[in-house]
């Protein structure tokens, strides 16, 4: 990617993240309405897992345990592990692309969150296009859309994504990538053992072989997500976060047979189009 400009370069490391997100939460769902494994020990693996991948890729120059006394750390990692929590506890009860579809109000509250604490920059023209791509997404979770319990979760998940992209860029010189990865596993990890160890399952080859997959899409998404993040303003990247809600529809018909109707493939092609429009704007500052 040497020959692309960084804008590029992290708008096509973002999408890949935002591919894997859905497909590790797909596995998660098949856990809980198959297996009957609750969300949080799904959470819980998630972080040691995730913990020991990324651990021979750490250097002593890609952690300073200095960074482990920044409160702002223990924040971003609270952020993700209720995200993660609330999305699986959703997804209990409701469809793959339902679920993604309430979640999506993270990106609003990235959006604009970035502009107020980061003081990034925003104009009239994406805030229109990211508002457009939510229309998209109402047309996509129509019927039931804040009614059902399960879509609360989800909601409570998006707003603490939200937040946690905003996190990534305001920690941005806090940590490498690498580090800032490892500490949201390691203090995840610490949290959530009290309520993982009370739910341990029986286990399989499946179940572990699900598990195993849950944690690699989820360590890869949020990965590419902090990579993204340190390249250019999380106020740019909000729209291409919708690139999930595409991911979660495909994935949702592969694995669990649901299909689209003509409304919601309408809704994810406004999605896609305000998305593009969006990253394509102004592209005379993108150097």
């Amino acid at each position: 990617m040497k020959s692309l400009s960084p804008f590029t370069t992290a708008i096509i490391i973002m999408a890949l993240g935002m591919m894997c997100i859905p497909m590790g939460d797909a596995t998660g769902k098949v856990m809980t309405t198959s297996y009957g494994v609750t969300p949080f020990f799904i959470a819980w693996t998630r972080f040691i897992l995730g913990a020991l991948l990324v651990l021979p890729f750490l250097r002593s120059r890609h952690i300073d345990p200095r960074m482990f006394l920044d409160w702002r750390i223990y924040l971003r990692a609270g952020l993700i592990i209720g995200a993660i929590s609330s999305i699986l506890t959703a997804l209990q009860t409701t469809s793959l692309a339902t679920t993604f579809g309430a979640f999506f109000i993270g990106p609003i509250i990235s959006y604009f969150l970035a502009a107020w604490l980061l003081k990034e920059p925003i104009t009239i023209g994406r805030t229109l296009l990211l508002l457009l791509g939510f229309g998209g997404v109402l047309l996509v979770v129509k019927p039931g859309f804040g009614m059902i319990a399960g879509t609360g979760f989800a909601v409570m998940a998006g707003l603490c994504y939200g937040g946690f992209l905003v996190a990534n860029r305001w920690l941005n010189d806090a940590a490498s990538p690498r580090a800032l990865l490892f500490s949201q596993f390691i203090i995840g990890v610490v949290v959530m053992a009290p309520l993982g160890i009370a739910d341990i399952p029986s286990f399989s080859w499946n179940l572990t072989a699900l598990v195993i997959a849950s944690a690699v899409f989820s360590m890869m998404g949020n990965l590419l997500l902090i990579l993204a993040c340190q390249k250019v303003e999380a106020s740019r990247l909000a729209p291409i976060v919708y690139f999930q809600l595409v991911s979660a529809t495909i994935t949702g018909f592969v694995v669990f047979g649901d299909v689209p109707d003509v409304i919601t493939l309408g809704g994810l092609g406004l999605l896609i189009a305000s998305g593009l429009a969006s990253v394509l704007l102004r592209p005379q500052q993108v150097k």
